[in-house]
């Protein structure tokens, strides 16, 4: 007696093994080499940008080493092949120079305490706008952002002769005030729009806890918003070391800056690049070592609240 065993019926699987399927796919070649080519471009795009950016900050230093006669005879180009010319004379013709070293105390003088106040003033009233309820906190807060549109040259003449009254036309706390003035706007605008986005629930524990506005103010919302105040920082005094109009109008000759300095050495002399080299450069480099001191937090500060 025979017996047949039913045929086995072949059953495709629906589906891979989950080891199989949970396996990445390797990139293709094709994809490797695009992505390759494209941080390439972007590298190669970049370099490109700061060699442009840098290369007229090294033709300045290197003229800046150069004597005014070997700077006639060729472009600053030319020491990158004879170093031998180069030397640091021109830097203490500068420091014996006292209208340039005066106006370079000026310029510190001017934009470190204009930075301080703006700073320091305008953390104060964002943290009012963003979390402490007064009456006409809105309207104000409105009519501080439509003093952002206002031009700065239409105050210059009415505020020279507000000045002139008051006795501080053509002296250095003239300068500064003018500069907080017209930097508050914008400062109080960032500011705040930072503070609000902190947790209401951080601030409330706080508050829970026992802790005074100032002591809250101090102790929570300054580290927090440490990025934001490094980012108006730098825009702050890079801009006030490198303004000229308000110093052309509102400083004398004893409180002028380096900026209203060189421009009046290239209005006199004009051929003496021994001096106006170093001087620029000094005035140049300046910003540049307080931007990369605060890199990393001006970096965070413009990139605060663009990723949730």
């Amino acid at each position: 007696m025979t017996v047949t065993t039913p045929d086995r019926q072949a059953v495709a699987p629906d589906k891979e093994p989950a080891s199989i399927a949970s396996a990445p796919a390797r990139p293709r070649p094709k994809g490797r080499i695009g992505r390759w080519l494209g941080n390439s471009l972007v590298q190669a795009f970049l370099v490109i940008v700061a060699l442009v950016w840098i290369t007229p900050l090294a033709g300045l230093f290197l003229s800046s080493l150069r004597s005014a006669q070997e700077t006639a005879s060729g472009g600053w180009w030319t020491s990158l092949s004879s170093p031998a010319e180069l030397s640091f004379d021109n830097y203490s013709a500068l420091l014996a120079n006292a209208g340039m070293t005066q106006a370079f105390w000026n310029t510190v003088m001017i934009s470190v305490p204009a930075t301080f106040l703006v700073v320091v003033i305008a953390a104060l009233a964002a943290y009012a706008f963003a979390w402490l309820d007064f009456p006409g906190r809105d309207p104000l807060f409105l009519l501080v952002v439509a003093l952002l549109v206002v031009p700065m040259q239409i105050g210059l003449l009415p505020v020279a002769k507000l000045f002139g009254q008051l006795g501080l036309f053509g002296t250095i706390p003239g300068v500064v005030l003018f500069h907080v003035a017209y930097g508050l706007p914008f400062a109080i605008f960032l500011l705040r729009n930072y503070f609000a986005e902190m947790p209401r629930e951080m601030l409330e524990a706080a508050r829970m806890d026992g802790g005074t506005e100032w002591r809250i103010f101090t102790r929570l919302v300054l580290p927090v918003g440490r990025p934001a105040i490094a980012s108006l920082a730098i825009f702050q005094f890079l801009w006030v070391w490198n303004d000229m109009l308000v110093a052309l109008l509102f400083a004398d000759s004893a409180s002028q800056p380096l900026t209203v300095e060189l421009q009046s050495q290239i209005r006199q002399f004009g051929s003496n690049i021994d001096v106006l080299a170093p001087g620029a450069f000094l005035s140049l480099i300046v910003p540049v070592v307080v931007f990369f001191a605060f890199q990393r937090h001006f970096v965070q500060g413009v990139m605060a609240g663009s990723v949730k």
